[in-house]
């Protein structure tokens, strides 16, 4: 099924009766080549590179859920490459440019809006720092534009300027950056690697992970034992315990990051806003719903939920910047759950066990990731080469020092990133 403007017009007038299933919903087979662990946006996209891109056909995605049901659905739908540190940026922009061709590639409408993004900032010493951050962005091919607060009153009129405590200097425009729709990133990327032959195995939970003398055989799920040549984990925040099924410790925490939507409001908030003194970041849906979003919880947590001293912070945050949302009724809030790694920067490697490799610690940056980390991590997959976009995100850094990247110079503390 291909989807095209007469093909929506001729369902419309039909009754919607010749649409079918976007994916095949198959049994287990007894042995795959590759098996993905996690059925989330960056496994989905791995299968859909690795056989459209590599060419390894026999392929299984296990997901102990159903699509579209874990963080790639739980998130604030942020799609950015303003990045300033290498290894973090070119990635970044490698995903970027992906994303801007997703939806033809993928003949998926994924709501990918390029609304810009708006990086504010509050005193010279962020001034500073945007300026040199806008400057790494253009010198690795991506765009910026350094605001003055005329500027950035032009475009968001409806801010509080004259905050006495936290006045608006001025903002970093990242034109490109913006938002896309969750789940149908999720979609359309199951649709696709299903229709390259991929087996999408929905409601079955990975138990254990086999490995025979150094080398990973198979894994062992609800659904029986299943074999394997490689296997690729993409378990977001559950990764330290399905590499535990391996006797791996991976570096990495689990945290509760919460958001939140507002009842469906009239357009008014065309761009993605963020503020330079709180961890607050805030755009509009495509239903009117405001979508906003903070810190971590910051203790480590497997609870798709979060607590109330740091639902009343972002709020704080949110009516320091725009004393308006205070009119706006809250109308839902999730929790998703954050692999966060000492040095806020992710892990894209081959690990201990041969054929077993990992994809994990995305702390903030895992949607904007999606189609990024699911074609470095198939090339890696299938070649045992790292993508050059990717080459940095090794595992062994952590043990070595060699290669950090703190990309906040906030400290290698897991929770602080």
């Amino acid at each position: 099924m291909r989807f095209s403007g007469f093909r929506i017009l001729k369902e419309g007038l039909t009754g919607n009766r010749g649409w079918s299933s976007h994916w095949r919903d198959p049994d287990p087979k007894p042995n795959y080549d590759v098996i993905i662990i996690g059925g989330g946006g960056h496994g989905l996209a791995t299968a859909y590179y690795l056989a459209t891109e590599q060419g390894v056909k026999n392929i299984a995605v296990l997901e102990k859920g159903y699509i579209g049901g874990g963080n790639v659905g739980r998130n604030t739908t942020i799609v950015r490459a303003n990045y300033a540190l290498p290894g973090n940026s070119e990635f970044y922009s490698h995903s970027l440019r992906l994303w801007e061709g997703l939806e033809e590639e993928l003949n998926y409408n994924v709501m990918h809006s390029q609304r810009g993004i708006i990086n504010l900032f509050h005193s010279d010493g962020q001034r500073d720092y945007a300026a040199r951050r806008g400057n790494q962005m253009i010198a690795q091919g991506d765009d910026a534009i350094l605001l003055d607060r005329d500027g950035v009153r032009e475009i968001l009129p409806y801010l509080d300027f004259d905050n006495a405590r936290f006045p608006i200097y001025g903002g970093l425009y990242h034109k490109r950056g913006g938002t896309a729709r969750h789940d149908a990133v999720a979609w359309g990327f199951a649709r696709g690697a299903d229709r390259a032959g991929v087996d999408i195995i929905q409601n079955c939970e990975v138990t254990g992970i086999d490995v025979e003398g150094g080398r990973v055989t198979g894994v062992q799920t609800t659904r029986g034992a299943i074999g394997a040549g490689r296997v690729g984990m993409v378990a977001a925040g559950r990764s330290g315990q399905v590499a535990a099924m391996a006797g791996l410790k991976l570096p990495i925490e689990s945290h509760i990051l919460q958001a939140f939507v507002t009842e469906g409001l009239k357009p008014v908030i065309d761009h993605v806003v963020t503020f330079g003194m709180g961890h607050f970041y805030i755009s509009q849906s495509d239903k009117g719903g405001l979508v906003f979003g903070g810190d971590l919880d910051f203790y480590s947590s497997y609870a798709a939920r979060g607590n109330l001293p740091m639902m009343e912070h972002v709020m704080e945050a949110g009516m320091a910047l725009m004393p308006m949302i205070g009119q706006a009724r809250l109308l839902r809030s999730w929790g998703g759950i954050m692999d966060m790694t000492p040095d806020g920067s992710p892990i894209i490697d081959r690990t201990e066990i041969d054929g077993l490799y990992i994809d994990c610690g995305w702390c903030y940056g895992g949607f904007k990731a999606v189609p990024g980390s699911g074609n470095c991590f198939a090339r890696l997959l299938a070649t045992d080469k790292p993508h050059p976009a990717a080459a940095r995100f090794r595992l062994d850094r952590f043990r070595t020092g060699v290669g950090l990247m703190d990309e906040e110079g906030t400290g290698a503390q897991h929770n602080l990133h």
